[in-house]
């Protein structure tokens, strides 16, 4: 399918919108940015170092893969594993009725939106190479980006917890998305 550059735009100007609206944010180089609008540039930066030629249809889903997700807060959920599972499910489905408003409004095709949805809500997981490969671009970014603040944030974890944590994200990545850990991520110094 041949991309149509301006709708494409459209739609990745209208989630930036949305995401440059988040109430928290973030220093980078002593600049304040919105958490959320930063956290898409990234995953669409990393998507392009790790998959050269993503799909139009992955482009679209790494941009808008936490969409507003400031309107979720955590703590409206029980602090508890089922509470977390819940959550993450609210979230999935808010990103991709969110997605779904944008990509209507930016004029693409039930067929198209119907795939972004799918993928933004991770469904084919191991089975499906575009659902992987973002799942990949995802683990990538928050151990590039944010596992050094999680771990800070949860000082109360022990360490075979804080592990435990990152190897079930490791173990959710590719062989290829492993290797790309060790290979393409900048940690801070």
């Amino acid at each position: 399918m041949k991309v149509d550059q301006n709708r494409f735009n459209r739609a990745i100007a209208l989630f930036d919108e949305l995401n440059s609206k988040d109430p928290n944010r973030e220093v980078i180089d002593g600049k304040e940015q919105p958490k959320e609008l930063l956290y898409a540039q990234r995953v669409t930066t990393m998507l392009k170092n790790y998959a050269p030629n993503p799909s139009e249809i992955l482009q679209l889903a790494a941009r808008c893969q936490h969409i507003q997700r400031w309107k979720i807060d955590r703590r409206n959920f029980p602090m508890t594993k089922p509470g977390y599972y819940q959550w993450r499910k609210s979230l999935r489905d808010f990103h991709a009725q969110t997605a779904e408003m944008i990509l209507l409004e930016a004029g693409y095709e039930e067929s198209v939106i119907d795939r972004v949805c799918a993928l933004v809500k991770k469904e084919g997981l191991k089975t499906d190479v575009e659902s992987q490969t973002l799942e990949d671009v995802v683990v990538l970014v928050f151990i590039e980006n944010y596992l050094e603040e999680f771990i800070c944030r949860h000082g109360y974890f022990d360490e075979t917890k804080i592990m435990d944590i990152v190897d079930k994200s490791l173990r959710k990545m590719t062989a290829k998305g492993r290797q790309a850990a060790l290979t393409m991520i900048k940690m801070s110094s």
